[in-house]
């Protein structure tokens, strides 16, 4: 066992925090947890810093990230540049000759050997980290309960059985006892933050929580894990619940609860693992969400019931990522176009970052929209904050032209009227803008053949181009 490296994790509460004791909760997810390094960049550029910190599943690697000593903006930077292809390695070909008693489908060297380094996660710090007791969520098969180690305890190898989703990675099998991702048990473990005296639990849930049921083999076994991880989340905000009632009658305040999720489920898996959808989008995704979340949270949190992890059915939509190089820097924008209903022109919500010479460089977008304006035009408008200010990013994109007299706006403040600082004109873009209105149809599996004609149709007739 490596000789622990003292440290004090930039996350974590100082000696002597007069505010509030808090706890955060990294729940599963899979590959997607890349989501949650942008919510935990958003939290601690919100001031937010926590006493203790417990992680489950796909949240492991985030909260190892953090007591190795990675800061949330440097957590965003290598699931950006994480190879996603690295979480795959295969077993000795030997086992999968005899398949009827195949361990896995998949060998854990993968994560072990390129995964955890490239993610800066460190046994000798994780044991050495200061001011953040850390809790990383095991299932113990062998007696088919839910252990939290302390991360002074943990191994590598532990921390690679808790995210060895049976199929998919074989066990661990240590002195008699075998260990695997506790998902089947639960997916977060807001109660341990209760138990360690925590005045506010702050839960990050990135599994999808929405009411439609989807047929298919893989989409079941999903619908299997979220089951679990949900219903044995909502046991413990039962749990959470009977605990304030207890306090309330004592005389006591309640233990706040803050809830992190993405309005709409996050793609799965094998959608990020074909490339479907990135690590940057994600992470700026998650930024973005909790952006949200902190700029209309109640100082009161949320009451515990089931509904604070339930999604929003996504519409019918395409993610389209922009990338436009200005005078002063570039812009990257991941733009969510939603079709709500025929005979709508499709709207976008805007996530992303900038690199300015004004503000800095990859600075993440707080969130925004796309609209269509002034007779066909793109319209793109989204908030950020850099310099302990905020800002406004617009840009106004004409209908015929790829790059042309495409003018980028940066003003102080949220309001639309504020003080112009900059302007450019954009020189050169990912897509024409024909290339863009042809993106806006449908990504998902529906039938969406009538609805994209429809979506084009009147894209065109807005514009003024004929079939």
């Amino acid at each position: 066992m490596p000789a622990a490296v003292a440290h004090r994790p930039s996350i974590a509460a100082a000696d002597g925090d007069s505010g509030p004791r808090r706890s955060l909760i990294l729940a599963g997810g899979g590959m997607r947890v890349a989501w949650q390094a942008g919510v935990l960049r958003a939290l601690h550029e919100h001031g937010l810093r926590f006493a203790h910190g417990d992680g489950t599943s796909g949240g492991i690697m985030n909260l190892a990230m953090l007591l190795s000593g990675v800061t949330p903006e440097d957590m965003c930077r290598r699931w950006q540049s994480l190879p996603v292809a690295d979480f795959v390695s295969f077993l000795p070909w030997r086992d999968y000759v005899r398949s009827p008693h195949l361990p896995a489908l998949g060998s854990p060297d993968g994560v072990a050997q390129r995964v955890f380094p490239h993610l800066g996660i460190d046994i000798s710090r994780i044991h050495g980290a200061q001011g953040m007791a850390g809790t990383f969520n095991v299932c113990d098969y062998t007696r088919k309960v839910n252990v939290s180690l302390p991360h002074t305890d943990v191994d590598r190898d532990l921390l690679v059985a808790g995210i060895s989703l049976p199929i998919f990675m074989p066990p661990l099998r240590r002195d008699g006892t075998i260990y695997m991702d506790s998902v089947w048990i639960r997916d977060a473990n807001p109660m341990e933050g209760v138990r360690r005296g925590a005045d506010e639990v702050w839960v990050v849930w990135c599994i999808g929580n929405i009411a439609e049921y989807h047929d298919g083999m893989f989409n079941q076994y999903v619908h299997m894990i979220e089951i679990a991880a949900a219903g044995r989340l909502n046991e413990d905000l039962e749990a959470l619940a009977a605990v304030n009632a207890q306090r309330a009658a004592a005389g006591r305040t309640p233990i706040r609860l803050h809830v992190v999720t993405p309005r709409y489920a996050l793609p799965l898996d094998p959608v990020y693992y074909s490339g479907g959808i990135t690590g940057e989008e994600l992470v700026a995704m998650g930024y973005r969400d909790a952006a949200a979340y902190l700029d209309g949270m109640s100082p009161d949190g949320v009451a515990p019931a089931p509904e604070v992890t339930r999604m929003e059915v996504q519409p019918p939509g395409r993610r389209v990522v922009e990338e436009m190089a200005l005078e002063q820097g570039r812009l990257r924008l991941v733009v969510e176009v939603n079709a709500p209903g025929h005979g709508s022109i499709p709207a976008g919500r805007i996530c992303g970052s900038v690199s300015l010479t004004d503000l800095g460089d990859g600075v993440p977008l707080r969130g925004g929209t796309l609209s269509v304006v002034d007779g066909g035009s793109l319209h793109y408008a989204a908030a950020l904050r850099a310099g302990g200010e905020d800002w406004t990013i617009e840009v106004l994109r004409p209908v015929r032209t790829a790059a042309d007299g495409t003018q980028m706006t940066l003003r102080r403040g949220h309001d639309a009227g504020g003080e112009v600082v900059a302007t450019s004109v954009v020189s050169e873009a990912s897509h024409t803008v024909d290339a863009v209105l042809r993106t806006l149809g449908l990504a998902d599996p529906h039938p969406v053949g009538d609805l994209l004609r429809d979506v084009l149709d009147r894209l065109r007739a807005l514009v003024g181009r004929k079939p």
